[in-house]
């Protein structure tokens, strides 16, 4: 019996051997960045292993099946990664363990954005390096910026804004929950914006083709509550003011109707923060409504009139300064 342990350990040591071997010729260095951490099956490995190249392991079978000297080891996986490629064969005399290097998009997107943050370091940062210093003391935004997450409607790059010129929050059709629905991410955002960097102007941007509006539209009242469509359900009133107005109208125009009315139903939203309707009637704070039409590459741009007189009650306020930029 002892001979037979001392045997399968000898066995399994010399099977396990190419292993080590072939894992050692592959040095890599350790960093702060935890490795793999997806699947039970890859537990036995390093979490702290970043290699120099970016390689991947292709389908380890057992380690039984590579030694015909150990019959008496069970056949089990000592451990399996599933490839998003085609593996590599392993040659009939190695364990398994190819290393293959990846060459794919997503690292020659990386390249493109490392190019493109030198580009700026170089042109704008050195080139502005005084208002930049003065960003390191702190921010004083004059504005603050609720925009849509849709990645064709970036604020900063339509509208110019430098660094420290917006204090920015960005969601699906930019919406601002009334307070009453409770605490959100965008009303935290306001609050810190408006209490404590005293912000100036409050500028609600939406845009054409809103994939939330569209959502918003298309949606029934028994409809089922994922995020989305649980989110986009701030904006309900915009889309029964906009189906009671123009339910002649196609699908398409009654969303670009309600992409406009949920930027008006948002600033309505605002008010029912007591702070911000305050300081909007002592006109310490302005609020406007901005629509990125970028089919057509024009911006329309209003202010909520707190002179001009108001009917909270049904929701109704005037608005000033209307502009067409194009």
């Amino acid at each position: 019996m002892a001979w037979l342990i001392r045997f399968k350990a000898r066995s399994l040591a010399s099977a396990t051997r190419p292993l080590r071997d072939t894992l050692d010729s592959y040095r890599c260095s350790q960093s702060h960045f935890s490795g793999f951490t997806t699947d039970d099956s890859v537990r036995s490995f390093p979490r702290k292993w970043l290699c120099s190249k970016a390689m991947r392991l292709n389908d380890v079978d057992d380690i039984q099946s590579r030694s015909s000297s150990s019959p008496e080891i069970t056949r089990r996986p000592f451990v399996r990664f599933l490839p998003n490629r085609p593996s590599v064969s392993a040659s009939s005399n190695s364990l398994g363990v190819g290393l293959q290097e990846v060459t794919g998009s997503k690292l020659n997107l990386f390249d493109e954005l490392k190019q493109r943050f030198l580009s700026f370091k170089h042109h704008k940062y050195l080139e502005e390096l005084e208002h930049f210093e003065t960003l390191k003391e702190a921010q004083t935004p004059k504005f603050m910026v609720i925009a849509c997450a849709d990645s064709r409607v970036c604020p900063s790059t339509i509208l110019g804004f430098r660094p420290g010129e917006a204090f920015m929050i960005r969601n699906v059709a930019n919406l601002v929950p009334p307070l009453q629905k409770g605490p959100s991410e965008t009303n935290a955002a306001l609050e810190f914006a408006v209490k404590t960097l005293q912000v100036e102007n409050i500028l609600i941007i939406g845009h054409s083709c809103c994939g939330g509006i569209q959502t918003l539209m298309s949606m029934q009242d028994n409809s089922d509550s994922s995020f989305i469509k649980t989110w986009v359900t701030n904006g309900k009133n915009a889309k029964l003011t906009t189906e009671f107005a123009a339910n002649h109208l196609s699908f398409d125009q009654q969303c670009r109707l309600c992409e406009k009315e949920s930027i008006n139903m948002s600033l309505m939203n605002l008010l029912t923060v007591r702070i911000i309707k305050e300081k909007v009637k002592k006109e310490l704070l302005f609020v406007h409504g901005g629509y990125y039409d970028f089919l057509n590459c024009t911006f329309e741009k209003w202010t909520l009139d707190s002179k001009g007189g108001s009917d909270e009650e049904k929701g109704r306020f005037f608005v000033k300064d209307q502009q067409l930029w194009c």
